[in-house]
């Protein structure tokens, strides 16, 4: 075999799921994972931004089906405002509100990585792949 068939683990490197599931979350441009050819039984995908042009003999794998059911949401700043807001007397300011959410911010992309599967089926393979976190 030697089409995406082949693929039976994809390896990603932590900071690329993160920033992929990131980038969609804030709904900025459409990001995945990508694996190239050749393909071989374990592979690399790594951070893409999808454009419109083809991209022909490439696999993309959304960043959300690595990821189970108990990830927590993005913090958008209207949220975190709203629990600032509700967890303190303290007036509210920009200032406050912008380091509580670049707080709530870090705290999500240190949770998204433990929250991997071990394996999902990927639409373009056929079949189910395991799946291994790179980095710390």
């Amino acid at each position: 075999m030697t089409g995406p068939e082949a693929i039976r683990s994809l390896a990603v490197h932590a900071d690329d799921l993160v920033a992929a599931a990131e980038a969609n979350a804030r709904e900025t441009r459409r990001v995945v994972l990508r694996v190239t050819p050749p393909y071989s039984g374990r592979m690399r995908a790594r951070l893409h931004v999808v454009d419109d042009g083809g991209e022909d003999g490439t696999v993309h794998v959304e960043p959300e089906t690595l990821l189970g059911d108990a990830v927590p949401p993005f913090p958008t700043p209207d949220v975190t405002e709203d629990e600032l807001r509700e967890a303190t007397d303290d007036a509210y300011s920009v200032e406050r509100h912008r380091t509580y959410h670049e707080e709530r911010v870090r705290e999500w992309r240190e949770a998204v990585p433990t929250h991997v599967v071990d394996a999902v089926v990927i639409p373009a393979v056929g079949h189910e792949v395991s799946i291994s976190i790179l980095g710390p």
